[in-house]
């Protein structure tokens, strides 16, 4: 093979990234969260940026302007109160008689509660806390039942076990038969396997039933009531209201700091030298590229957010049930923007309307086919009428996934596979049929 040198020219297709279509991009995704770190960050690295301090007032963007001063005076005590929440420690040990206890009470009750998790379990092992602690095992037993005796009720449970045993004997200290099948049958109880406890404790099924239903008003996570977290608020990135001309839709930019161009600095030094005006026009291309990247998000959320509302117009006068069937692709058409546009602006947004606040990516939903494959049934429709045909099947001889499958293609025209059914039962966490089913 004999290779010649040369030269040649070949054509190609090339896509560069630039920095600033990469802050753009950026930009759009921010949730205002997000977007104001990124512009308080800018303003610290470019003296040109300058953020304007405004004085945010209200959680809810729509209260006309005679109730905002009463609102802020009842969110100013109502935020003192979440700022400094009470510890998990201090809720219990508020609940006990410190001064009837003993010092090595005191220490032993502190380490225990440090070893519950967020919902209340204790994860400890108690002869390791006696040896770090130097005392007897049986003093830290007897602790553990002082955390257990407190409330909420189940506190301190080792287990979803002994969390439910607490519990009933605390709520039904004179149903044995709950104690007895929580003790000694809590697996095949939560399997469902009822005719063996039923055969064996010589109960009928409906009692086991009863048992059961008294259990499910118990509370299996008793610790998560006494989280520490401060009370957060959702702050919408959008808001649609109704207004005697229809729906419309605005940005609430209330949340977000203002920027301005520093002119007094700019005017100081940009008469130096050339390698101060170098850095000076960097910095001035960086803010009209940041203001343009923010007036680009603006416009292209507020584009997307009114044709959601164009289309799902349904939704806002009757609800959720009223979801019609709308991917990011159709929308993106629609716009003639890419779906990776659409699927940025809507990513961690909220909009606030008549009826609630919801997440953007909430409008979107998968089409189902339909028995005249019209395709115009969402994801959102095949869940209620699946919730639907559970509220009024025969709890005794409850639907399979196979039968919903068939009564939803018979009632609704509805095709969808039992695996889908599946899905989108666990997802609006209804059982199967087998931990559905009652006995009368």
């Amino acid at each position: 093979m004999n290779l010649k040198a040369g030269l040649w020219q070949q054509q190609t297709l090339k896509l560069t990234m630039t920095q600033e279509l990469s802050q753009a991009i950026a930009l759009l995704q921010y949730s205002t969260q997000e977007l104001t770190e990124f512009l308080e960050n800018k303003a610290l690295e470019n003296p040109l940026i300058q953020i304007d301090q405004v004085n945010v007032q209200p959680m809810n963007p729509l209260i006309d302007r005679n109730r905002r001063k009463h609102q802020k005076v009842e969110k100013d005590w109502i935020e003192q109160i979440a700022a400094k929440p009470f510890s998990l420690e201090e809720q219990l040990i508020s609940q006990l008689n410190i001064k009837a206890l003993s010092d090595d009470q005191l220490r032993v009750i502190r380490h225990l509660i440090y070893n519950l998790d967020e919902n209340g379990y204790f994860t400890g092992d108690l002869a390791e806390i006696a040896v770090k602690l130097q005392v007897n095992q049986e003093l830290v037993e007897a602790c553990l039942m002082m955390i257990q005796s407190l409330e909420p009720i189940g506190i301190g449970a080792r287990n979803l076990q002994e969390c439910l045993l607490i519990q009933v004997e605390y709520e039904y200290p004179d149903n044995e038969l709950a104690k007895k099948i929580i003790s000694d049958y809590f697996v095949p109880f939560a399997e469902k396997k009822w005719k063996q406890i039923a055969k064996e404790l010589q109960v009928t099924l409906k009692d086991i039933q009863d048992v059961f239903d008294e259990i499910q008003l118990l509370d299996p996570k008793p610790g998560a009531v006494l989280g520490s977290e401060t009370s957060a608020y959702i702050i919408p990135d959008v808001i649609v209201e109704q207004t005697p001309e229809g729906l419309t839709v605005r940005m609430f930019d209330d949340m977000l700091p203002k920027i301005s161009f520093n002119q007094q600095y700019y005017n100081q030094f940009k008469n130096q030298d050339q390698q101060v005006n170098r850095f000076l026009q960097d910095k001035v291309q960086d803010y009209q590229w940041i203001q343009k990247s923010i007036e680009q998000r603006r416009e292209t959320l507020t584009r997307v957010v009114t044709k959601i509302v164009e289309k799902q117009t349904a939704f806002f006068e009757n609800g959720p049930e009223s979801l019609v069937p709308m991917t990011m692709k159709e929308l993106a058409a629609e716009l003639d923007i890419h779906e990776s546009t659409v699927s940025r602006a809507v990513r961690e947004k909220y909009v606030q309307t008549p009826i609630g606040t919801f997440t953007l990516k909430s409008f979107f939903t998968s089409t189902i086919q339909t028995v005249g494959g019209d395709e115009q049934t969402s994801s959102a429709q095949v869940k209620k009428a699946i919730t639907r045909l559970v509220e009024k099947e025969d709890k005794a001889k409850p639907l399979s996934d196979q039968d919903i499958v068939e009564q939803l293609k018979i009632t609704e025209g509805i095709i969808v596979s039992r695996r889908t059914i599946a899905k989108y039962r666990d997802q609006l966490g209804i059982p199967s049929s087998s931990k559905r089913k009652r006995f009368n």
